[in-house]
């Protein structure tokens, strides 16, 4: 049995979506704050192209094959042979996981030059910007280290049934950050180079704060694996078996990024619109899906290891269902209101109106996505909690595949706007895979009544994104550009604080979910 009590997949994920609520917001005052002080020009641009370079092979070591390959097989471990046999698996598979990262990161600083030509090559006609962004990809690409191990241990903390540390630990990071951006904003520098500089060694401060987090959380319960010399064992045989599919996997999302960063970089600013926009659709993705998808897989798998499938397939249901009725009303809120948001968030400093209005499009291309980016995270658990990892990796190859023709089509007509819906529909397509697969297996079944529910779901999140809409509209003047702060702030926390009750009443009256079953359901212990 597991060391730790079962909770329910309710308070779980409130509780590290309540962390992650926390984390965004602080993110949205360190975006907010860099926003002000860099804008969308070349620097803004070498910035979030060197920030993002550490962060694609962070996903593909440590959230992509660490943490689908190592919780399913961590899980099982605590099942069947106890803490100690658990603790000595994860010392034997990390001791790996610490030896590429650091292959991969001293080549990558020998290289940066001519790995930021192909990363961003419509930088390379501009001599000053493209060397910004080797110097500061150079600075933060250390930060790969501190948040691979980050992500293995919280990995370990979750299969205990341990959210806090993990979930807390990007508050750290940006608190870091705004400490580091609060006096650039207030004694603005003339050089946005020194900017751009400043903020990549607050990152690195950042990733270290979090990593020194979890070290000692993990340490705390005991559960600090001993990483040595790789050793090729039988374990950690099977645990590549499952990780190089989980690697090509995250592989080819990672390729998604890739190839929309190249695409983006041939056209001024592209790189900086996406970005803000990307931050704003993260918030709901990160308090909806990566909690539920954080708390599901080491969730599914305990289930799975003791044979309980009735109890794993109602737990997927489950999660499916709370997702929805999250994230479809965020998704019509974003749509609906993406101009005043980003408004009221973004638009000062260097941050103008047009950068407003071409951040907000760009927002809304993502929205669109947004159910199917969360929809990834719940159900992609089903095939991870199993060992399978090799159907994704074709699932998201085809998604590629998708991605750069919609991506290809669409930029020399709509620039960043286009990388966005290229994005979202890619998203769709996962889904539909994913949805197709794990029912042919029997894993996955939608009732009709659940089915229905999802209907009248979307259909009252539209009727309140209306209501946005004409609230917005009788805003009038308050969201024009330049109005006074205070009150725009002020008009947009209650034009969505009565979408959100009226979504919310909607729900219950027209009983498609009644708030009080739903809530007893949710939390009660299986």
């Amino acid at each position: 049995m597991s060391p730790t009590p079962p909770m329910t997949l309710f308070r779980n994920t409130m509780s590290v979506g309540g962390l992650t609520l926390l984390s965004r917001i602080f993110g949205f005052i360190r975006d907010a704050l860099i926003a002000a002080v860099l804008g969308i020009g070349p620097a803004a641009d070498a910035f979030q192209a060197a920030f993002r370079l550490p962060n694609l092979f962070r996903r593909l070591f440590a959230e992509g094959a660490f943490n689908t390959a190592f919780v399913p097989m961590f899980s099982g471990a605590l099942e069947t042979e106890g803490a100690d046999g658990a603790k000595k698996l994860a010392g034997r598979i990390m001791s790996w996981l610490v030896a590429a990262i650091l292959i991969v990161t001293i080549l990558a600083e020998i290289f940066m030059e001519p790995v930021m030509m192909v990363f961003v090559p419509g930088f390379v006609g501009d001599p000053e910007k493209f060397e910004l962004t080797v110097f500061l990809s150079r600075i933060m690409f250390p930060y790969l280290a501190c948040m691979s191990l980050m992500a293995a241990y919280g990995a370990i903390l979750n299969s205990l049934g341990k959210f806090f540390a993990a979930a807390f630990a990007p508050v750290l990071l940006n608190l870091v950050n705004i400490a580091v951006l609060v006096p650039l904003a207030i004694w603005t520098l003339e050089n946005p180079a020194d900017v751009a500089f400043w903020l990549g060694v607050a990152a690195m401060a950042g990733g270290i704060a979090q990593l020194a987090l979890v070290f000692f959380t993990i340490r705390r319960a005991g559960f600090l694996p001993a990483i040595g010399m790789p050793r090729y064992t039988d374990e950690v045989r099977r645990f590549w078996l499952l990780a190089l599919p989980a690697i090509a996997a995250g592989g080819i999302i990672q390729i998604n990024v890739f190839v929309g960063t190249v695409i983006a970089s041939q056209a001024d600013a592209a790189i900086a619109i996406i970005a803000n926009a990307d931050r704003l659709y993260q918030l709901p993705l990160g308090i909806i899906g990566i909690a539920i998808g954080t708390v599901l897989l080491p969730e599914l798998s305990r289930h799975l290891s003791s044979g309980r499938d009735i109890e794993a397939r109602a737990s997927q249901s489950q999660a499916l269902q709370l997702s929805m009725v999250l994230t479809l009303p965020a998704a019509v809120a974003l749509f609906t209101l993406a101009q005043p948001i980003v408004r009221v968030l973004f638009e000062r400093g260097a941050f103008d109106a047009a950068a407003t209005v071409a951040v907000s499009h760009t927002l809304m291309g993502f929205s669109l996505g947004l159910p199917a980016f969360v929809l990834v995270r719940v159900l992609q658990p089903g095939f991870f909690s199993r060992k399978d990892t090799k159907t994704p990796t074709l699932i998201a190859g085809v998604s590629l595949i998708v991605n750069i023709g919609v991506s290809l089509t669409l930029f020399p007509h709509l620039e960043h706007i286009g990388i966005a819906l290229a994005t979202s529909t890619s998203a769709w397509v996962n889904v539909g895979l994913l949805v197709l697969f794990l029912a042919r297996r029997g894993h996955f079944r939608l009732e009709g009544r659940e089915a229905m529910t999802l209907a009248g779901t979307l259909g009252v999140a539209i009727t309140m994104g209306l209501a946005l809409w004409a609230l917005a509209l009788l805003a009038g003047s308050v969201f024009a550009p330049g109005f006074f702060f205070p009150l725009q702030a002020l008009a947009l926390l209650a034009i969505c604080a009565l979408g959100a009750g009226l979504y919310f009443a909607l729900l219950h009256v027209s009983g498609v979910q009644p708030l009080g079953a739903v809530l007893a359901r949710l939390r009660r212990r299986r």
